[in-house]
């Protein structure tokens, strides 16, 4: 799971690299979006593979808005840093990359499609 400070320093340093304006808009917004591919109930976890907790958490992000500003560059890094959990990664093109988190954000993609596409280009490392 990645801790709320680790993912408050990482906004900080995506703000800082690409701009944007600082602060969480939302805390518990956040919090539940880093809980949430970690989620279950009893020993069923929601989010059983790689690809799910990590399309999990970037759609919370990406469609919640728990930062004030750069919520889509903060959530699909999330989204990599649990892939590379796993010891996976995303092999896409920067523009399919750009298309997929827009899509997401215009609500033009739902859960399982985030799953799909995801699955459809990850790769182990």
């Amino acid at each position: 799971m990645i801790g709320y400070e680790e993912v408050i320093e990482i906004h900080k340093i995506l703000l800082h690299e690409f701009g944007g304006s600082p602060g969480v808009r939302d805390e518990n917004a956040l919090r539940a979006a880093l809980e949430r591919p970690f989620s279950g109930f009893g020993a069923t976890e929601f989010y059983p593979n790689p690809e799910e907790k990590a399309s999990a958490i970037l759609e919370s992000i990406v469609k919640n808005h728990p930062f004030i500003d750069g919520n889509k560059r903060t959530g699909y890094v999330l989204m990599r840093l649990v892939l590379m959990n796993f010891g996976k990664d995303i092999q896409a093109t920067q523009e399919d990359k750009y298309d997929f988190i827009i899509a997401i954000a215009s609500g033009k993609l739902d859960f399982s499609e985030i799953v799909t596409w995801i699955k459809k280009r990850v790769t182990n490392k």
